[in-house]
C-alpha cells in the first residue's frame, strides 16, 4: 500500500498534511483526480514538515500577541453614554457592537463583535464586566461603564 501525503482534509481518512496509507486504486481512482493527496516523496515529505513548523510559529506567535492584547485591555475601563431615565434604565441597550466600536476608538484594537460574550444586552446605567475572547484561549475581561447622556 502506497503513502499518501493530503493535500486537504479528507473525510475518515485524515487531516491536511497527514501521511497515511491507502490502496493504490483509492489514490490513482479518487484521491490523485480530485487533488486530495500526493504519493509520498522524500522532498514532499520535507516540505510539509516546514509548512507544519511554519504553522507552529505562527500559531504561537499569534497566542502571544492575544496574550498581550488580553493584559492590556484587562486594564481598560470603556466609558460608555446613553440616554436614559431617572431610574437608571437606559431608553436602548448597549450591545457587542457598541462594546467592539469602544474597544476600537478606546486602544485601536479591532474585536470581532461575536467575540464579545454577553449572555444580555446592558440596559442599566453602572459598570459591568463584558468577557472578550481574543483568540481561542485566551480572553480578557473589560471594564464597562456605562453613564447617563
Amino acid at each position: 500500500m502506497p503513502e499518501v501525503i493530503l493535500l486537504q482534509d479528507v473525510e475518515n481518512l485524515g487531516a491536511k498534511g497527514a501521511v497515511v496509507d491507502v490502496s493504490k486504486g483509492y489514490l490513482r481512482n479518487y484521491l490523485v483526480p480530485r487533488k486530495l493527496a500526493q504519493p509520498a516523496t522524500k522532498g514532499l515529505l520535507a516540505e510539509v514538515q516546514r509548512q507544519v513548523a511554519k504553522a507552529q510559529q505562527s500559531a504561537a506567535a499569534s497566542a502571544q500577541h492575544a496574550q498581550e492584547l488580553a493584559e492590556q485591555l484587562g486594564h481598560t475601563i470603556l466609558t460608555i453614554e446613553q440616554q436614559a431615565g431617572e431610574d437608571g434604565r437606559l431608553f436602548g441597550s448597549v450591545t457587542n457592537q457598541d462594546i467592539a466600536e469602544a474597544i476600537q476608538e478606546a486602544r485601536g484594537v479591532t474585536v470581532d463583535r461575536r467575540h464579545i460574550h454577553l449572555e444580555q444586552p446592558i440596559k442599566t446605567t453602572g459598570t459591568h464586566e463584558v468577557v472578550v475572547e481574543l483568540a481561542p484561549s485566551v480572553t480578557a475581561t473589560v471594564k464597562v461603564m456605562v453613564t447617563e447622556r
